[in-house]
């Protein structure tokens, strides 16, 4: 039985709506999409975006946003379990402040996590566009101020907006930038395979933009990243179409997509001082990559302390004390902040919204296709976690959250009566 967090009744549900007014819920959603919207501005920590999303954590509960069900009582279980195991590990570390600020963190992102879900869950798709769309204007914003910079389009703002000749955008990391664009490069491409010419040609620009902002940040995780949701989401669609015509149509305007991706890849590839950054960039034999020293061997080292510390060693007490930087590998990483509990936990988190999420995907066949574009997303974030730290990702958080809210739905009140007949 779903329960809300203004009511435990069908009719205490009705009265304690009404005391919370359309306009006011219209204000909270508009603040929702706000915050969503500025969540492409990261150059200080906390971000605005961290300021909004604190407020929007209670604002949303009491504008009477949110449903609560069973599901979302396993997320928020999960969610806890994984925040308790690191705070537990923070006592195996050799100071306490910087480890504690790091798993307090992980818990505001994770619960964060469970109330966007909850919004959701209360009206799935026109919430996720309502998320998304907020999204792409943040994409495009960080992408616009990437390209201003890494073209030297406005006189000063080249250091701003890249770094090491690589477009950073509106956050601290080029990496941060390229994975940042990868879920609503999804979302637009699912739009513009739907919609008609005119809006096509529009949602094939915002594509364009993000494909080359993506590509300018330089960083490998997040062309494997976009590689993967690309052919996932490329698999999911073909798989939910309905008829063999839409099949046909489908993989017609997906191949179209990709010519013209080429495309502008290998216009960019041919400016020299691309294709010398990225084709430097596209080796793993880099200095920072191999030897005891390197990513893979800090990745080495990570995986021995991993296996001879149940409790871990504390959240980044690895770049502190063992070796000279981050293990880049969120799996490795969670297990090292919280032990075998907490690392198994959020492995389980994990798998368990892939697989939450697959069943999604078949259940929408002739849908929208908004819960392929979600879990491919997801997956492409998932294995770019294998290469790099994804813990303190903000869109990580809410690509997870969205898909959480979607499939565990609460039923409709005339759904719950058939039941309990």
């Amino acid at each position: 039985m779903a329960v809300t967090f203004d009511a435990v009744s069908d009719g205490a549900r009705t009265q304690g709506r009404r005391k919370v007014s359309p306009g006011v819920k219209g204000l909270a959603l508009f603040c929702l999409w706000v915050t969503i919207a500025l969540s492409g501005v990261v150059y200080i920590e906390p971000a605005p975006y961290d300021a909004l999303m604190l407020g929007l954590i209670f604002l949303l509960p009491v504008a009477g946003l949110v449903v609560f069900t069973r599901g979302l009582a396993l997320y928020l279980m999960l969610v806890v379990g994984i925040a308790a195991a690191g705070y537990l590990g923070v006592t195996q570390a050799g100071i306490l402040d910087a480890p504690a600020l790091y798993v307090t963190i992980t818990l505001y992102l994770l619960l964060s996590s469970v109330v966007i879900a909850a919004c959701v869950a209360q009206d799935p798709e026109p919430r996720v566009h309502l998320i998304m769309s907020a999204y792409v204007v943040a994409a495009l914003g960080a992408s616009v101020a990437a390209l201003i910079g890494y073209f030297n389009l406005v006189p000063g703002v080249y250091d701003i907006f890249t770094e090491f000749g690589r477009a950073r955008g509106t956050f601290q990391d080029p990496n941060l930038l390229g994975a940042f664009l990868v879920p609503p490069l999804i979302y637009a491409s699912n739009m513009a395979l739907r919609a008609r010419t005119g809006r096509a040609i529009l949602w094939a620009a915002v594509i364009s933009v993000l494909l080359l902002a993506t590509l300018l940040s330089v960083s490998r995780g997040a062309w494997l990243n976009l590689t993967v949701s690309l052919l996932v989401f490329g698999g999911f669609m073909v798989v939910i179409a309905t008829t063999n015509r839409e099949r046909l149509r489908l993989m017609f305007g997906m191949a179209f997509a990709g010519v013209c991706a080429v495309g502008l890849l290998a216009a960019a590839y041919s400016i020299p001082k691309v294709g010398e950054l990225v084709g430097h960039r596209l080796t793993f034999q880099q200095s920072y990559d191999v030897g005891p020293e390197g990513r893979f061997g800090g990745q080495l080292k990570g995986a021995e302390l991993m296996a001879t510390h149940p409790l871990g060693i504390g959240a980044e007490e690895f770049g502190r004390v063992h070796h000279h930087e981050d293990v880049h590998q969120v799996y490795i990483n969670m297990y090292l902040n919280t032990g075998w509990i907490g690392g198994t936990l959020y492995l389980f988190l994990v798998l368990s919204t892939i697989a939450l999420g697959v069943k999604l995907v078949m259940r929408d066949r002739g849908g929208s296709g908004l819960s392929a574009v979600l879990v491919a997303a997801f997956i492409g974030i998932a294995i770019e976690g294998a290469v790099i730290d994804t813990n303190h990702w903000r869109h990580f958080y809410l690509i997870m959250a969205m898909i959480w809210g979607m499939a565990v739905v609460a039923p409709s009140p005339e759904a719950h009566r058939a039941e309990e007949r």
